[in-house]
């Protein structure tokens, strides 16, 4: 697959627009997932596409679009062509193929992949004392979820999610998207051993708060501390026993009783919220 780049004789080098008339090339889509280099990812959706341009523009590697895009990305058009990076404007069904999906909204990038941080890294991000939130996520696959709990954790100024070494869980295309730049927001840590880490976060200040559906403490009559871990399992498997076992406090929110309980992501952003208002919401 060749790239698009900037050519003379043609527009002037600084103009966004040297590529935005040019028709549909629909030999990308024939770029499987595969043939992208392990290092880079593909990220679609306009807010997590923008979000990643906004905070680490010189990862971005090549660029797709709709041309009803254009308006909205010229800024990032510009620096494509200062840099001298591929972009296309291309049809519908070919972003489609890109991205695997029909939520892309008109925009795909591919950047180079972030790694994840180990727990040191992670945690000296953190203030060294005072409010934190940090997320650990136990057992939990769907991309939809992680992103949804990224969306609300950046919004309730959570600082970062964590997950063992041998989850699935990645910050996948669909993930970023649902996040609407939360991804961007809220770092990914990845720990070898859970024992440890938890010795390493109570070090650090943080009690463990384990969410459960029933027996635990209700959430609005739970005082959290200033710096919370809180740990969620998976839909229908819960979380791991010992990881329960081990906690300073169990947490569930209440309800009428109708179902046994809410999906991840309601969970999190709820308690979530409580968190902010308790911790932050009167600073």
């Amino acid at each position: 697959m060749s790239d698009h780049r900037p050519r003379r004789p043609g527009p002037p080098a600084d103009s966004p627009w040297r590529n935005a008339r040019r028709p549909p090339d629909t030999r990308i889509a024939e770029e499987p997932a595969a043939a992208r280099p392990p290092a880079e990812q593909r990220l679609y959706g306009l807010n997590a596409c923008l979000a990643a341009f906004a905070r680490r523009p010189d990862d971005l590697r090549k660029v797709y679009l709709l041309e009803s895009r254009i308006p909205a990305l010229k800024p990032v058009l510009a620096w494509c062509v200062q840099h001298r990076l591929g972009y296309r404007v291309v049809a519908a069904e070919d972003l489609d193929k890109l991205t695997g999906s029909r939520h892309h909204e008109g925009v795909c990038f591919d950047l180079r992949r972030r790694a994840p941080l180990s727990l040191d890294a992670l945690l000296a991000l953190q203030p060294a004392a005072g409010a934190s939130l940090l997320i650990w996520l136990d057992g939990v696959g769907n991309p939809h979820n992680l992103g949804a709990v990224l969306r609300s954790a950046a919004h309730f100024g959570a600082g970062g999610v964590i997950v063992p070494a041998a989850s699935s869980l990645d910050l996948s295309g669909a993930a970023a998207r649902v996040a609407e730049g939360g991804a961007e927001a809220v770092p990914l840590a990845r720990i070898d051993d859970t024992r440890a880490a938890f010795a390493t976060l109570r070090r650090a200040g943080y009690a463990i708060g384990a969410t459960v559906p029933r027996e635990g403490t209700p959430l609005y009559q739970a005082q959290l501390p200033q710096r919370l871990l809180l740990v969620f399992g998976a839909e229908g498997e819960g979380m791991d026993r010992a990881l329960v076992d081990a906690a300073d406090l169990r947490l569930t929110i209440p309800g009428s009783g109708a179902v046994e309980s809410l999906n991840i992501a309601a969970s999190a952003a709820v308690t979530f919220a409580e968190w902010w208002r308790q911790v932050r919401a009167n600073r």
